[in-house]
């Protein structure tokens, strides 16, 4: 159209203008001020108006008021600059002042916040250590040995990686320090700058850096990108070894295998960030050798001459090569039918073959005990030896070297491999590679370590490492074949990966069935005045006394954390029974006859009522979708609450009062029953139960009512009860604790130690101060006190554990040394216990000594004791005395003080039990000071300082309730107890204590 009508009036009203007509002209006029704003002229005998103003457009009849850029950014949904002026630009939109872009919306401000681009970096660096970059992976998928992270420590001016897999966060702490000690040292100079997250791990670092003058660098929080260079080196890290284990077909549980290979095999590779050089070039000076390289998880022959039996043995076995040795010129080969990891230089490879793609289920995966002894001797799986450039680095310094070979061309996909270290550019002896026909040649004799070789120093964060004879690394024998062939069963950490796994998920099935037959709670409407607490699903795989697994365990257990004292609960103390009342109930009834039965109650705490309103959330996994908003009000107790045990043990108790038991009073979980000549005794500890009388079908009523009260199995005879294994002979019962000590001895990865003569050594004698303090005393304290709890059947080590609780707060090397020595004595005595024997009569007898002044860091004394019924060892301790003696006298006085108090103890037991003893107790010393005093008031101007209460051994003795007798410390018979190794445990020989070995017990 070349003309377009306006409508005045609409025009007048949107614009406030008014319009004056004229025979040949118009004007419009502000309608306020007047003045003309347009004028137009007649023309053909109509107005026309005037175009030069609208060029940019065509004017559009009934057009409206122009819109603004910003309204138009609105209806468009905010789109980007970019675009926006592109549609501005390419429509002709109705927009006023068209060219100002230059207005701020606030919704795109706050809804479209991104990070801004990062500047390429332009860190330079001249020399190794400078800057040290490290970053912290995580793997979903735990290793067989509980691996759960890595820790790479990548280094900026050569690219060079080193990978410590790690169990823990926190061991990055003790993995930097050693890092740092090794790297400056075969460098020779410091790590100037680390650069890493802001990670809870790095930050415990802060005062070791700060200390050793070490620039701690950060990242901004949430700023991963800052530390992209660690990011790019796991990405490479991951595909790599991911793509080694898919062509292998391997387990992700090898990963920390896979992890290592890609490591060595990325230094080894050129860079274009090296100009095309490898890290291991621009590290050590010289080209690594590619011929040695074999491809990870094929078939291989190693070597195995030296572990055979006879002449006429096979020399090899198949095996999957898993990577190289980090310590040696040596290839790992693990033999799947035996989970042994071997490492060996000579190997024949058959790289057609991957023993995974050809059959899964005929290869189980490595044992913890094979990847856990691998691990600990290849942290770090890559490290450094000193730069020398223009030589080669030492074949086995920190690096884990892969042994050098040559094929023979004779084999086509076979090739024996022979490795050597790698050549020395410099060096005037000449290295010759070994070319060798495994089928024909003899194999060769074991090269030695070349004397001017660098020691191995690759660090482990507390990790034990022991010598392994011959390079093998055997899995412990714990297990019957049928268990060791299993695959490791890895316990879910998360409801997700329960729920993915029928076995699993068949358990929270039953505990949840379990919980809601039991009606444990009511749902009700959440309220805002509840305290809720929490709850989450355990699990946990339980074990035969074999080793085999008996059943899989899901429990919901409440989050007691969230409780608060006073309104959610009250009172929480239960009593549980005492070791000592178990082996004296247990030497009764062998020394009786009598039968020994075990109980264990299903689903124990849920038994118990509460009192106390508790509300709890919806078990995970289990959200009622009816009502996906209430919350669980409890009305029986359930696992985790403050108040469970006690609940559980207020039912249990209520029930066996009204059968006709009797609570005893010298220990509460214990139980008798004596009616008419039937003698029952009821052995509690929360819902584990052992009953014996001498009535069995009076036992076998009550079980059957106890079944129709609660839940309960019944086990049959007593084998196993609280770790210990009990197993019967002809003349008694034989107390060990062996699949405890080979579970401990499996965790800490000493299961082919060397066995020690004594728990502990002579000297030097252990202070507060011997050793340099450990970066992170976890471990100690663990399996410390792991080692209390073996005391319940192995008085030998009373001493030595007593000894090694008192330095838990801050332990040393030294410590941690004697730990070690602890557990290469176990490692010798793994089949040891303590025998109950048929006993007649049942005289209470024992033996009580003191070291004067054995403690060097406050001079204090320790008491020991050792308590027989009959011939039957039932109570032993090893305590260090609260005060100083001021002689030797004193010190075995108090000792006989608190032999005398807990044989009271158990005398009350006895006479609840019903048990009359023949003849008054005796308690043996050697000291002829402390045995007269304990009669008269002898010695009075020193002893006076005595506290009173040690003389209560005095009126026992005049009361006639006990007797001391003096016992020459030479006299070794069957039937005393020396003193040389339960108090002091010095000895070379150990006494008898009536330890015996698994082993003899059928001629016993």
């Amino acid at each position: 159209m070349k003309r377009n009508l306006i409508s005045i009036s609409q025009f007048c009203k949107s614009n406030n203008t008014s319009i004056e007509f004229l025979p040949s002209s118009f004007h419009v006029k502000d309608l306020h001020t007047g003045a003309i704003l347009l004028q137009g002229r007649t023309k053909d005998g109509v107005y026309e108006w005037p175009l030069s103003t609208t060029q940019s457009r065509p004017l559009i009849a009934f057009s409206s008021v122009k819109t603004t850029l910003s309204e138009w950014h609105h209806r468009l949904g905010h789109p980007s600059l970019s675009i926006f002026k592109n549609i501005m630009s390419s429509f002709h939109l109705d927009v006023s002042r068209p060219s100002n872009f230059n207005f701020n919306c606030n919704s795109c401000q706050c809804n479209k916040s991104h990070k801004l681009p990062f500047s390429t970096s332009t860190l330079s660096t001249s020399s190794p250590l400078e800057v040290i970059f490290t970053d912290i992976w995580t793997s979903p998928v735990y290793s067989t040995d509980n691996f759960k992270y890595y820790v790479i420590f990548v280094d900026h001016f050569t690219k060079y990686i080193w990978l410590y897999p790690l169990k823990r966060k926190s061991d990055t702490h003790d993995v930097f320090v050693r890092f740092k000690a090794l790297v400056e040292k075969f460098f020779n100079r410091p790590i100037i700058t680390l650069y890493s997250d802001n990670g809870g791990e790095y930050q415990a670092l802060s005062s070791f850096l700060t200390i050793n003058g070490v620039s701690h660098l950060t990242s901004p929080p949430h700023t991963p990108e800052h530390n992209g260079y660690s990011e790019r080196r796991h990405r490479h890290i991951v595909e790599t070894g991911l793509s080694l284990l898919t062509h292998a077909s391997m387990p992700l549980s090898y990963w920390p295998f896979a992890f290592s290979t890609a490591v060595y095999l990325i230094n080894r590779l050129p860079t274009p960030t090296l100009n095309h050089l490898s890290p291991y070039f621009k590290l050590f000076g010289t080209f690594p050798n590619y011929s040695k390289l074999r491809s990870f998880g094929c078939l291989c022959y190693p070597w195995l001459r030296p572990y055979t039996s006879h002449k006429l043995e096979s020399r090899s076995s198949p095996c999957v090569f898993v990577g190289y040795s980090p310590t040696q010129s040596a290839y790992l080969c693990l033999d799947t039918s035996t989970a042994r990891l071997y490492t060996s230089r000579h190997v024949r490879f058959v790289e057609s073959i991957f023993p995974f793609v050809t059959s899964h289920t005929s290869l189980p995966r490595a044992t913890s005990s094979t990847i856990s002894e691998w691990c600990s001797i290849t942290l770090p799986v890559v490290a450094t030896p000193s730069v020398n450039v223009g030589s080669a680095p030492p074949s086995s310094l920190l690096t884990p070297t892969a042994p050098s070979q040559s094929q023979d061309p004779s084999q086509n996909n076979t090739t024996c491999a022979t490795p050597t270290p790698e050549p020395d550019s410099h060096s005037s002896v000449p290295v010759p590679e070994t070319k060798c026909d495994c089928a024909n040649n003899p194999p060769l004799p074991p090269t030695q370590n070349d004397p001017n070789q660098p020691p191995d120093l690759s660090p482990s964060p507390h990790v034990i490492v022991t010598r392994s004879k011959h390079n093998i690394h055997k899995p412990i024998q714990k297990l019957n074949l049928t268990a060791q062939l299993q695959q490791p069963t890895l316990e879910p950490t998360t409801v997700t990966q329960a729920l993915k796994d029928p076995k699993w998920r068949q358990a929270m099935s039953a505990e949840f069935d379990a919980l809601l037959r039991n009606g444990t709670w009511d749902l009700v409407p959440s309220h805002p005045t509840q305290n809720l607490v929490g709850c989450k699903w355990i699990f946990r795989t339980k074990y035969l006394p074999n080793g085999s697994i008996d059943r899989y365990k899901a429990r919901l257990v409440a989050k007691g954390f969230h409780q608060r004292p006073g309104i959610d609960y009250s009172e929480t103390f239960s009593p549980v029974i005492k070791p000592t009342t178990v082996r004296l109930v247990l030497s009764l009834a062998v020394s009786q006859g009598w039968s020994l039965r075990q109980l264990d109650v299903n689903n124990a705490f849920l038994q118990g009522t509460l009192t106390e309103d508790v509300f709890m959330s919806q078990p995970p996994g289990f959200i009622d979708r009816d009502h996906p908003h209430h919350v669980c009000k409890l009305r029986k107790a359930i696992y985790g609450l403050k108040q469970a045990p006690r609940a559980w043990y207020h039912e249990l108790r209520q029930f066996l009062l009204q059968f006709g038991f009797i609570n005893s009073i010298a220990d509460t979980s214990l139980f008798i029953f004596n009616n008419h000549g039937t003698i029952l005794y009821l052995l509690v500890y929360v819902d584990d139960i052992i009953i014996t009388g001498n009535n069995v079908e009076a036992a076998q009523t009550f079980i059957q009512q106890l079944s129709q009260r609660f839940s309960l199995k019944d086990l049959g005879p007593l084998t196993y009860f609280l770790g210990v294994e009990v197993t019967s002979h002809t003349n008694g019962l034989f107390l060990s604790q062996r699949k405890y000590i080979a579970d401990l001895l499996n965790r800490t990865h000493m299961t082919e130690a060397k066995p020690a003569p004594t728990p502990l050594a002579t000297s030097p004698i252990l202070t507060l101060q011997s050793g340099t303090p450990l970066s992170d005393p976890t471990e100690y304290r663990t399996v410390v006190g792991s080692l209390q709890y073996l005391s319940l059947t192995r008085p030998d080590i009373a001493y030595t554990v007593n000894k090694l609780s008192q330095f838990m707060h801050q332990p040393t090397s030294d410590h941690w040394n004697a730990v070690k020595r602890l557990l290469r004595y176990l490692c010798g005595t793994l089949d040891h216990g303590i025998t109950l024997r048929r006993t007649s009569p049942l005289a209470l007898h024992a033996f009580s000594d003191s070291d004067w002044a054995g403690n060097k860091d406050d001079f204090t004394s320790t008491s020991a004791y050792i308590i027989y019924l009959g011939h039957n060892p039932i109570s032993w301790s090893s305590k260090k005395q609260r005060t100083v003696a001021r002689s030797s006298t004193e010190a075995e006085y108090r000792s006989v003080a608190s032999t005398a108090a807990e044989i009271r103890w158990i005398c009350s037991l006895l006479t609840e039990l019903g048990v009359t003893l023949p003849q008054q107790p005796v308690i043996y010393c050697d000291n002829v000071g402390a045995t007269n005093l304990c009669s008269n008031p002898v010695f009075h101007s020193r002893m006076k300082h005595v506290a009173l209460d040690y003389h209560f051994i005095r009126e026992q003795v005049q009361n006639g309730l006990l007797r001391v007798s003096h016992i020459s410390p030479l006299i070794n018979s069957p039937m005393l107890l020396p003193n040389l190794l339960l108090v002091l445990s010095l000895t070379h020989s150990r006494p008898r204590l009536d330890l015996l070995h698994g082993v003899h017990l059928a001629g016993t």
